[in-house]
């Protein structure tokens, strides 16, 4: 796989704020990319920088081998495709209507704009909402407009901001599955998001920001295994009750404690083996709830946050 897009030492600044404070990533042909991190992270620094919202300053960042300088030229912006954070479909239309008009931005003739927006809501599950005010539907049948309407120009790169806020998990699993036969048709994907589960499930690799900073990157099962243990306790105890000498008495029992959001965490090779033995080092067992270590739990450990919704 070649690389689409490539970052070295990408940075931005507003006035005396450091938004990005020298980032480098790649992105492969094909791959879902995803970038994960807290509001303020960079996250979104980075993504106007990759679609043109904003200017490339310092460092260098390029498109299909392109410098990008000080902005994304038009030629590349018609090779992409736009999921915002946000719905902005134009509720005095129809769904096909909104389709048409915004693959009028890219020159495509009405004709045929009405030819793929009517397979790509096929494709979305829409067949039936063709003709439907874009009003009238729900939150998760718009957020399936949005992404048919981002793919009316057959783009090569997606760009998918936070594409499931707001939506209910089975809308939510519904647009992934979209997404991931998008992704197998050759399109590459960049992705922000809270949602650690979404990055589990779509990225193929990913970093994890923090400050304007890149703290960890690589796939998602990569990264659960080089930054914590296979199995964790969450001990549901606030910390001012929790014995005195915890940390030792884990240790002794084959753990390793963490401290995160104000919350005990120990993380083990072992985990139904500590967890039977729990209320020997004075935790009573039904305030421990132990589970697979995932995704969330690196972020926590890396940038001491919880997700935001």
């Amino acid at each position: 796989m070649g690389f689409i897009i490539q970052a070295k030492n990408l940075a931005k600044s507003y006035g005396n704020f450091r938004a990005l404070q020298g980032i480098s990533f790649q992105i492969n042909k094909g791959e879902c990319f995803g970038f994960l991190g807290n509001n303020g992270a960079g996250k979104s620094t980075t993504m106007r920088m990759i679609y043109g919202l904003s200017t490339v300053e310092e460092g260098c960042l390029e498109i299909f081998g392109e410098k990008i300088r000080p902005l994304t030229p038009p030629h590349i912006k018609q090779v992409c495709g736009i999921v915002p954070q946000e719905d902005n479909l134009d509720p005095d239309l129809t769904v096909i209507e909104n389709l048409i008009v915004y693959g009028g931005y890219f020159n495509i003739p009405s004709k045929d704009a009405r030819v793929r927006g009517q397979k790509l809501l096929d494709f979305m599950g829409l067949t039936d909402k063709t003709n439907v005010n874009v009003e009238r539907l729900s939150g998760g049948a718009k957020r399936r407009v949005v992404i048919a309407r981002a793919l009316i120009n057959q783009p090569q790169i997606m760009i998918l901001d936070e594409p499931t806020t707001g939506l209910d998990p089975e809308a939510r699993r519904l647009v992934w599955q979209k997404l991931r036969r998008s992704k197998e048709d050759g399109v590459t994907m960049i992705l922000t998001t809270h949602y650690m589960e979404e990055a589990a499930q779509l990225c193929d690799r990913l970093v994890i920001m923090n400050n304007g900073l890149i703290l960890a990157e690589g796939s998602p099962e990569t990264l659960v295994r080089e930054h914590v243990l296979p199995f964790v306790i969450e001990v549901r105890i606030p910390l001012e009750m929790l014995p005195t000498g915890i940390d030792e008495k884990i240790l002794e029992l084959g753990g390793r404690p963490e401290y995160m959001v104000d919350s005990l965490f120990i993380f083990t090779e072992q985990g139904r083996e500590i967890w039977e033995k729990i209320h020997k080092i004075g935790l009573p067992q039904h305030s421990c709830y132990l589970r697979s270590a995932n995704l969330e739990d690196v972020f926590l450990k890396l940038t001491g946050k919880r997700e935001e919704s």
